[in-house]
C-alpha cells in the first residue's frame, strides 16, 4: 500500500472514530439531560415505590438477593438533597456536554481546545466523587471522557494542520 492510501486510511479511521464517539457520546449526554428532567419529578416515596413495584415479590421470597436489597437500601438513602444534586449534575452535565459536542460536529476549530479543558475538568471531578461512591459508572463516564479528549486533541491537530 503506498503512502498516501496509508496515510488516507489513518486519517479516515481518526475521522469515524471521533464522529462515531461524538455521536455516542452525543445520545449518552441527552439522556442525561432526560434523566436530570426525570430526576426533578422523582421524589424519595415515589422511587421507593417505583421500587417496591419492581421489586415487589422478590424481597420476601428471596430477602437476601444482591441486586434487590442494593436497590431497596438505594431506596432508603435518596433523599431530597440527592435528588436535588442529580437532578442537578444530570441536567448541567448533559447539556454543557451536548453544547460542546455540537460545536465539535459542527467544525468550529475554538471548541476543540475549549473541549479538552472542559472534558478533563469532568474527569478531574468524576474522579474526585469516584474517591468517595466507588461507582463503576463514574469510572465508566471517566473512561469515555478520556477517550473523547484523545480524539478530540487528534482531530484537532489534524484539523489545524489542514488549515495552515
Amino acid at each position: 500500500m503506498s503512502k498516501f492510501k496509508e496515510k488516507f486510511a489513518k486519517e479516515n479511521a481518526l475521522d469515524t472514530s471521533f464522529h462515531l464517539t461524538l455521536l455516542l457520546k452525543g445520545l449518552f449526554d441527552l439522556g442525561e439531560v432526560i434523566t436530570g428532567i426525570g430526576l426533578l419529578f422523582l421524589t424519595p416515596g415515589r422511587l421507593n415505590n417505583l421500587i417496591e413495584w419492581v421489586v415487589g415479590s422478590e424481597i420476601s421470597e428471596v430477602p437476601q438477593d444482591w441486586i434487590v436489597s442494593r436497590l431497596v437500601a438505594f431506596g432508603h438513602s435518596f433523599s431530597i438533597s440527592s435528588q436535588q444534586f442529580a437532578a442537578f449534575y444530570s441536567l448541567s452535565h448533559g447539556a454543557i456536554k451536548l453544547v460542546f459536542i455540537m460545536l465539535l460536529w459542527k467544525k468550529k476549530l475554538w471548541a476543540y481546545p475549549l473541549s479538552v479543558l472542559l472534558f478533563l475538568g469532568f474527569v478531574v471531578y468524576q474522579l474526585y466523587r469516584f474517591s468517595f461512591t466507588h461507582s463503576v459508572m463514574l469510572l465508566f463516564l471517566t473512561m469515555i471522557d478520556v477517550l473523547m479528549i484523545v480524539l478530540t486533541i487528534l482531530e484537532y491537530r489534524k484539523m489545524k494542520a489542514s488549515w495552515t
